[in-house]
């Protein structure tokens, strides 16, 4: 039985043996071809345009061609994943790496063929040299600037450190043109637009992106708030599109203890994947900690509040977040262009990934759809609260975004309350400091009058609504019918919106304001004059306010203990669920 056993041994090995060379014959069959398919492809993708590039009727041009094609390829699968041509690398490191160039320090925009001043940021040559927003840029070193678009003018105005420029401008309030001779600096516009302290001894930082040196900055921003010694710390990622994972993982570490996971990241090569933790003691542990956000905060922005969330370190307020949780890695390609590849997925703490469309399994369209609830997993903080992957960070504490009404967009949109605040500025030699500067009611009336003659048309919701009826029943030969009613109707609506500049002047005034604080102000007066009416701003101090909510919404008490369930999951679970006890 022994030498039976033994030789039935042999066999199989034998077997196996044989088994493991076929396996690997396969394995080597299937790469070679997938390096066929890639020669054939590649060789087919030259092919047709050597041929196009030979024998196409018209010149083409070759570069702009190419990169359609390399285009079209990737946008298949994700919007991250992108070629950038030698052509575009500047422009490209200038969005995702740093914003440090050469210039004056202002922005612009254009309008009927005409350039103008839009914002001038304090402590550069446009404000040192009293440039305003709302002056119009005629010519830059005697260029004349007349249907050139703002790429063609923000060229024009860059240039090296140290190189002079020289512009003629025009302003309503001065008769003739006038000359400023500059010379441009370095303008590395900051990742953190504003801190300082709020109602309630509060610290507060807004924090914009997270390129080069954010990190650094929030930490200043810290530094220099906890000399007021602040009873709590705000830190606002609203509208943060998020940029350099690293900043994001040192931004935490200020606020949570030293060897504590921040984000994974998880993808197809095992070489890829990589925790980031905390490296070093926390600048401030113990602080109550308020992260805001809203549908705009991304990427970077959903590490910092997902990691303090499922740490259970900071309470987060707002509204859901965008629901990025893909990496992205550049890799360079030749003659100075690049790719950017998603190449992993990122996992917060709790081992949740925030990721909300799902591009890999596309309808037949070719459209995206968010992961369906009914695939949304819960995960647990550390003190055992319920969160949810899937879907962004939902806040612990959710307040209503307001959208503005179609009366102020309108106004905003044809750039009359930009003008009225050159206006204002021209005949108003200064105001209040921002935290106390206020329209009056006469100021708000004189707004008014500034509109009588000016066209801002609009149409409302209801108007909309009531315009689809008429084509409707139109089409159905019954609005001869309803006529006499629609026309009653549309009546009373075009006399509701005649009160509207009364109806929503809260919130007119609240742009008003913030634009005419910044003639004055700049950066600091748009912040300082628009806390006031900061919702989710006033929600965090009243929070932190109260020690006794702060400690229950970390601990998971009550309403607290699950955060943004998925209300069609939960219900196709419990439908799952009673299926499952009907069938017992």
């Amino acid at each position: 039985m022994k030498k039976l056993g033994m030789a039935i041994n042999k066999r199989y090995k034998k077997i196996g043996l044989f088994a493991g060379i076929a396996l690997l014959a396969g394995g080597g069959l299937a790469f070679n071809d997938d390096l066929f398919q890639i020669s054939k492809n590649l060789d087919v993708f030259a092919s047709v345009y050597k041929e196009v590039n030979i024998n196409y009727v018209d010149n083409i041009n070759s570069a702009k061609l190419v990169k359609t094609g390399v285009d079209a390829m990737l946008d298949g699968l994700d919007p991250y994943t992108e070629f950038v041509p030698e052509s575009e690398i500047e422009d490209y490191k200038l969005h995702y790496v740093s914003t440090q160039y050469g210039g004056i320090g202002s922005s612009i925009f254009a309008r009927n063929g005409k350039v103008y001043v839009s914002d001038v940021f304090s402590g550069f040559p446009a404000q040192k040299a009293d440039i305003h927003p709302g002056d119009q840029i005629l010519k830059i070193n005697d260029i004349d600037l007349t249907g050139k678009n703002n790429d063609q003018v923000s060229l024009l105005l860059k240039g090296s450190k140290g190189a002079p420029i020289k512009l003629l401008l025009k302003r309503d309030n001065t008769p003739q043109p006038f000359e400023k001779n500059l010379i441009r600096d370095e303008i590395k516009q900051p990742n953190v637009s504003y801190f300082g302290m709020v109602e309630g001894n509060m610290g507060y930082i807004k924090l914009d992106k997270f390129l080069e040196n954010s990190a650094a900055e929030v930490t200043n921003a810290l530094v220099t708030l906890k000399k007021s010694n602040p009873n709590g710390i705000i830190l606002d990622l609203r509208s943060n599109g998020g940029g350099i994972l690293q900043e994001a993982v040192k931004i935490v570490n200020l606020f949570v203890q030293k060897d504590v996971e921040v984000v994974s990241q998880k993808g197809k090569i095992k070489d890829k994947n990589f925790t980031y933790s905390t490296v070093s003691t926390p600048l401030e542990p113990n602080l109550p900690l308020v992260v805001l956000v809203n549908s705009h905060s991304a990427s970077a922005s959903e590490i910092v509040a997902g990691s303090l969330q499922d740490l259970d370190r900071a309470i987060i307020i707002g509204q859901r977040s965008y629901g990025k949780g893909l990496v992205q890695q550049t890799f360079n390609l030749p003659y100075n262009s690049l790719v950017k590849i998603t190449i992993a997925k990122y996992y917060v703490p709790s081992g949740r990934c925030i990721q909300a469309l799902d591009y890999t399994h596309r309808k037949d369209d070719g459209s995206v759809v968010k992961v369906a609830d009914s695939l949304i997993h819960e995960f647990k903080t550390k003190n055992g609260r319920s969160v949810f992957d899937g879907s962004g960070i939902y806040p612990d504490i959710f307040i209503k975004q307001e959208k503005f009404a179609n009366v102020t967009q309108a106004l905003v949109g044809k750039l009359l309350i930009f003008d009225y605040a050159t206006v204002y500025r021209d005949t108003h030699a200064k105001i209040a400091e921002p935290k106390e500067f206020s329209l009056s009611d006469a100021d708000y009336n004189d707004f008014v009058k500034y509109l009588a003659d000016k066209n801002y048309s609009y149409t409302t919701s209801a108007e909309k609504v009531l315009s689809s009826l008429k084509t409707e029943a139109t089409k159905e030969k019954q609005f001869g019918d309803i006529q006499g009613e629609y026309d009653i109707l549309k009546a009373k609506l075009l006399t509701s919106k005649k009160n509207d500049l009364q109806q929503h002047k809260a919130e007119i005034k609240q742009v008003l304001e913030n634009e005419i604080a910044s003639r004055y102000y700049f950066e600091r007066g748009r912040y300082e004059t628009n806390f006031k009416y900061d919702k989710e701003l006033a929600q965090a101090v009243k929070t932190m306010q109260d020690k006794a909510q702060i400690a229950s919404i970390l601990k998971g008490e009550g309403n607290y203990k699950v955060i943004g369930k998925p209300v069609l999951a939960m219900a196709g679970k419990k439908a799952a669920d009673k299926d499952s006890d009907d069938e017992q």
